[in-house]
């Protein structure tokens, strides 16, 4: 058999680091979200939509939360088929898609956000504040 050479040795043990902790994280954070019939995706897009004052372009949506076109077809078009938002083309450019969160998507971010919240709190207790900056920086870096 032969031997594989690793070319960077260190980078394979971040990456085992990061995605060990992706996936710790992730779990400890969808429990929640499931309890509530959401995924992370759709949560993060309602999220988003509220803080955006309950409207916003497909395509913005897609950008600020670094989706693919497919990716976020589906995702609204499931939040959709729930009667958590909406989606309707935009007069004079039927290209454009705008969604608008529903009474029930405010409700279910009113309900699920602060435990979420909490959550993301204990989660991340074991960093300090300056740990916690370095890890978004890092992630980021690695993001561009």
């Amino acid at each position: 058999m032969p031997l594989l050479e690793v070319g960077d040795p260190l980078a394979h043990r971040a990456l085992d680091a990061l995605v060990r902790a992706e996936s710790s994280v992730r779990r400890a954070l969808a429990t929640e979200l499931e309890h509530a019939g959401l995924s992370a995706a759709g949560f993060s897009a309602l999220v988003l939509l509220t803080t955006a004052g309950g409207r916003l372009e497909l395509k913005t949506l897609r950008r600020r939360l670094g989706w693919s076109k497919a990716n976020a077809t589906e995702v609204t078009a499931t939040l959709e088929a729930r009667g958590l938002l909406g989606r309707r083309r935009v007069a004079g450019d039927r290209r454009s898609v705008v969604l608008e969160l529903s009474a029930a998507g405010a409700e279910i971010v009113e309900r699920v956000f602060p435990g979420h919240t909490e959550r993301v709190r204990t989660t991340f207790a074991a960093l300090d504040e300056q740990e916690k900056r370095s890890l978004a920086t890092l992630c980021r870096k690695l993001a561009a």
